[in-house]
């Protein structure tokens, strides 16, 4: 990377957009000057200009969130520069994962897997970084036996609920059962993508004896 093509404003800044290299998320996004980008490039670890403290910050100094460095590009007017990290921890200050958690518009049609991938890294974040008063937070120093006894009392109000044929109590317990079974995954360091893989592995799994018995009855 040539420093010199770089285009820093008048302020001698230049936005920074970190990403996960993995997962292509967008973490984050700060300021960087030459002198933070020059130290960024020879510790492999992120360093940002504060404009509020004007005075470089290392991502991570004081939470432990480290963000290492995989690659820096930028783009074709050379005025932004993006970096891609494998993150120790939560790059919001909140304890989500990622500081673009809200949503002004949402057009996708998996807006049902969205808000269970943002509740798995607000749960994430919260085992990371424990906030005073936190429900989840309580759950996790309680330990796993905790955490799998409230499972089974949800799964016994499902039970109840599904009984007395109140819709609306069902999708209360459901909702509450789906909660303590990701705080259970984070627990166990099981990630939301370890169960879309296995539920996708079954579904055309399914879908594939299916077109081979539909095949056979065909042929006979």
């Amino acid at each position: 990377m040539y420093i010199d093509e770089l285009k820093f404003d008048e302020n001698g800044l230049i936005p920074a957009i970190v990403q996960d290299y993995k997962t292509k998320e967008v973490l984050m996004m700060a300021y960087m000057n030459r002198e933070s980008l020059e130290k960024s490039l020879e510790t492999k670890e992120t360093y940002f200009f504060s404009r509020s403290r004007q005075c470089l910050w290392h991502k991570g100094e004081t939470s432990g969130n480290i963000q290492h460095i995989k690659s820096i590009k930028y783009d074709c007017d050379g005025d932004t520069i993006l970096i891609e990290v494998e993150a120790d921890g939560p790059a919001c200050h909140t304890g989500n994962r990622s500081c673009f958690y809200r949503s002004i518009l949402n057009l996708s049609d998996d807006e049902s897997e969205s808000i269970l991938d943002n509740l798995y890294r607000r749960i994430e974040g919260r085992k990371e970084n424990p906030v005073e008063g936190s429900y989840t937070n309580y759950l996790f120093s309680k330990g796993l036996n905790k955490i799998l006894k409230k499972i089974g009392e949800e799964n016994t109000e499902i039970l109840i609920a599904s009984k007395e044929g109140d819709k609306e109590e069902i999708i209360y317990e459901i909702a509450d059962y789906i909660y303590h079974l990701l705080v259970l995954m984070v627990e166990k360091e099981i990630g939301l993508k370890d169960v879309y893989d296995e539920l996708s592995r079954r579904y055309y799994k399914t879908n594939e004896f299916q077109e081979q018995h539909k095949m056979r009855k065909e042929t006979k």
